[in-house]
């Protein structure tokens, strides 16, 4: 394996962290910064509003720079706002230090992703991908659950300062295994931009958007899912979380290695419709606590599968604009994240049980393959 691709893994870990060990946070910083817990959830809301700006705007800024150079800029940016978390003395620093931890992420996985690309060996392009989103896979199935425990028993300060190492450790390991690589060539910002105006882009991020949000219509809900459905104590349920992040590492690698022996289209279809019929049995199987469980390993799995196929269907698009487009998509997940957990709290709020949000999951990955089947014809007829 290229030490290069393992650095951009470490990036992968450091951003995983930084996302999702806030989750867990959330009572130790409410208490330690007396604000509600609803208050602190905007913390959360702080982060993916940051992705969602820094995504587009910083590789814009950084279009005609080496790739190399951009990638230890976004690392140091990772490194700098996590360090700031930890000296917040308010809720107000905190929520700044969030928001701009947020603006290297997108950017970082889109620059990330095609500097992968480029460095594998030829038809092995998604599983190189899939390497750099090893890390944030990893995070999930140890990173979180280090820093959620370190948090609860030290001080959720510490949690953050974790990440700054790992953001450290990402910085000096690119620096040392990323070897040069030529920059684009320059272009203007309208000649980026006009990626825009090709409708495969808009369905891309529409699969993205609409497709993956089925994930987060799961996740969003898992712990009260497993509580109060299935009957697990909730002490357990961070041991449980771990099962679904070995199966997003699974899948990472699994879509990854479908992406390269088929089409990430037809893979990301493919994955699509598994996903519905497993928020489908999800649905009627959450009951069983032994069905429960597997379904968590299963329901990581398939979900994670679709992440290198569909990055690497964006970057076969986008010709001449690689950066902006995979930047674009990163984005666009979030909006997924931001879907999934306000869509499948709808019949939640109308009084329906937990099972509920797997419902609007489901519905959310159909239209999704819906969606991928019209860009495949769309693709064929192109290609007539």
């Amino acid at each position: 394996m290229k030490k290069a691709l393992i650095a951009l893994s470490f990036g992968g870990l450091t951003i995983g962290i930084t996302e999702f060990v806030m989750m867990g946070l959330l009572p130790d910083i409410a208490r330690d910064l007396s604000v509600s817990i609803p208050k602190a959830g905007y913390l959360i809301s702080a982060y993916a509003l940051g992705v969602v700006i820094g995504a587009p705007t910083l590789v814009l800024m950084a279009r005609n720079y080496p790739p190399k150079k951009i990638l230890l800029v976004f690392a140091a940016m990772l490194t700098v706002f996590n360090a700031l978390s930890i000296i917040a003395p308010n809720y107000e620093v905190l929520f700044v230090s969030r928001l701009l931890s947020g603006l290297p992420h997108g950017a970082f996985f889109g620059v990330g992703a095609v500097v992968a690309s480029r460095l594998a060996t030829k038809g092995k392009e998604a599983q190189a991908i899939s390497i750099m989103f090893a890390g944030l896979t990893f995070a999930n199935l140890i990173g979180v659950p280090v820093g959620t425990y370190i948090g609860h028993e030290f001080s959720w300060r510490y949690s953050f300062a974790l990440v700054a190492i790992i953001g450290l450790i990402t910085f000096t390991a690119l620096s040392f295994w990323m070897p040069v690589l030529e920059s684009d060539k320059p272009g203007s910002v309208k000649s980026q931009l006009v990626f825009f105006s090709n409708p495969r882009a808009w369905y891309i991020i529409l699969i993205t958007a609409i497709g993956f949000g089925g994930l987060f219509c799961w996740i969003s809900y898992i712990a009260p899912l497993l509580t109060d459905i299935s009957g697990f104590s909730a002490e357990s349920v961070s041991s449980i979380l771990i099962l679904a992040g070995f199966g997003m590492v699974v899948g990472n690698f699994l879509g990854a290695k479908l992406a390269d022996k088929y089409s990430p289209a037809l893979t990301i279809l493919m994955l699509l419709l598994a996903m519905a019929l497993d928020l489908t049995l999800v649905l009627f199987t959450s009951f069983n606590p032994v069905a429960s469980l597997i379904l968590v390993f299963f329901t990581g799995c398939i979900s994670f599968a679709v992440v290198a196929p569909i990055q690497m269907l964006m970057i076969q698009t986008a010709k001449g604009s690689e950066m902006i487009a995979s930047a674009a998509l990163q984005a666009s997940f979030n909006i997924g994240n931001a879907l999934g957990a306000f869509l499948g709290g709808i019949p939640l709020v109308m009084g329906y049980d937990f099972t509920s949000p797997n419902v609007v999951g489901l519905m959310m990955a159909l239209v999704g393959a819906v969606i991928t089947t019209v860009l495949i014809f769309r693709m064929k007829k192109d290609q007539a």
